[in-house]
């Protein structure tokens, strides 16, 4: 994962023969923050895998541009101010989102890898240049 944010790269391995590494999945709750208010909370595992297992079917060594992961209900509300687009009880306020990008591929291609788990929520930002990825509901939206 990478957050063009910061210039912070995370390259790791957090899950091992069915066990998550305690130390990994805290740095990367710590990375997936909600980087306006310095919040950290503990990301759904879940979406960390429905990430992992999409990155791992498209075939890359290019790490993910992470947009947002993390949202605290003051971000959320202001982002909402801003855009339609922003649903008002976000999976990201729950840790249980991001929304990723990356240069090697595009967002028809990246959408088509996270669909494919069969293990969320997917949405296609195309003109945003950006997917989004959950752990909730088997569903898509988006052009």
């Amino acid at each position: 994962m990478y957050s063009g944010r910061t210039g912070e790269n995370i390259d790791m391995i957090y899950w091992i023969e069915g066990e998550y590494i305690r130390e990994a999945v805290k740095e990367i709750n710590n990375f997936m923050r909600d980087w306006r208010t310095g919040q950290v909370i503990g990301i759904d595992t879940r979406t960390i895998d429905i990430m992992a297992a999409a990155h791992n079917l498209m075939d890359t060594r290019e790490p993910y541009m992470l947009l947002s992961g993390y949202r605290s209900p003051q971000t959320n509300a202001m982002l909402r101010s801003r855009s339609s687009g922003v649903a008002k009880n976000s999976l990201h306020m729950k840790g249980q989102a991001a929304d990723l990008r990356l240069k090697s591929r595009s967002v028809n291609q990246m959408f088509s890898a996270a669909q494919s788990c069969r293990a969320g929520g997917v949405g296609k930002y195309s003109g945003s240049n950006f997917v989004h990825m959950d752990c909730g509901v088997v569903r898509t939206w988006g052009r």
